[in-house]
């Protein structure tokens, strides 16, 4: 574990052997983070976020609370999570200031195992990131993202399947989606099986 001396880890927070966390960290308790991670300069991990392990995040991250990132993520530079959809300051009368504690209005965020999420998007919640899909930089995510799909875009939208390696196996236009069939990656090799947009993984020839 390697942390450095500028890092703020506030008592609480549960780091796994082999994570490094960078400088100007601030991570706040009770949050989990798992094995041989890395957390970038200046992230910002809220309480009540689990991020599990082998999770990559770059630097100038905001993870907020209500956040679960699966095993195998890559959060790139820049990347902003939310979690509530109609945020006011004060209540109505703008005489009390609303508190920062999780409450009915705090909406739950889940990136799944090997996904990746690009530079400067800005995620949403009550929604899912799937497993393995890839979010194009800059992106504003504002609804679910299937398995293995590629989406970019205000708001984001799948236009093309990615592999586990990272790489593109097919393209599409965004109002049709994906063609039904079976598909092969031409950088490894992995077969692959789409059925009404849902992707599913085949066992290699």
């Amino acid at each position: 574990m390697k942390i450095h001396p500028t890092a703020l880890v506030e008592d609480g927070v549960l780091l796994g052997e082999g994570t490094a966390v960078w400088d100007n960290v601030h991570l706040r308790a009770p949050s989990r983070i798992g094995c041989d991670c890395i957390i970038g300069e200046k992230t910002y991990v809220a309480y009540d976020v689990v991020i599990g392990d082998r999770v990559k995040i770059n630097a100038f991250v905001y993870i907020c609370a209500a956040v679960t990132i699966e095993d195998g993520v890559m959060i790139s530079a820049g990347t902003m999570f939310t979690n509530d959809r109609f945020p006011r300051a004060t209540t109505p009368n703008l005489k009390t200031l609303r508190s920062s504690e999780p409450d009915e209005h705090t909406l739950p965020t889940l990136v799944k195992e090997g996904a990746t999420i690009g530079a400067r998007c800005v995620i949403g919640n009550a929604l899912a990131i799937g497993r393995f899909a890839m979010v194009g930089m800059g992106a504003v995510v504002t609804k679910t993202v299937p398995d293995f799909h590629l989406v970019i875009g205000h708001p984001a939208r799948s236009v093309g399947l990615v592999c586990r390696c990272g790489e593109p196996f097919a393209r599409f236009d965004a109002q049709q989606g994906p063609e039904d069939g079976n598909y092969t990656c031409s950088a490894c090799a992995r077969n692959y099986s789409v059925r009404a947009g849902g992707v599913e993984e085949s066992e290699s020839a």
